[in-house]
């Protein structure tokens, strides 16, 4: 009983890490994604913006109507997986 309780446990913190893991490769690929189809609208919408702190995705956001589709695509499933 103990060793089947055990390996329910071991089981259950190993599906966990696995879950935990393809989430956060999930998130790699989106932002990924997001400095590949965002590249051209960073350079011609955020000119002078210092990356870090959330600046770039702010700047983008307030030039959401002029943002290329493939861009605005990109935000959209980043937004989702949060």
């Amino acid at each position: 009983m103990f060793a089947k309780a055990a390996l329910v446990l071991l089981l259950g913190a190993f599906s966990t890490g696995v879950l935990a893991e393809s989430k956060l490769e999930r998130m790699e690929r989106e932002k990924e994604a997001i400095v590949e189809y965002c590249r051209d609208d960073v350079e011609r919408l955020c000119a002078g913006v210092e990356p870090g702190g959330g600046r770039i995705i702010k700047c983008l956001k307030e030039h959401k109507e002029e943002m290329s589709v493939g861009c605005a695509e990109a935000l959209r499933e980043l937004k989702r997986s949060m």
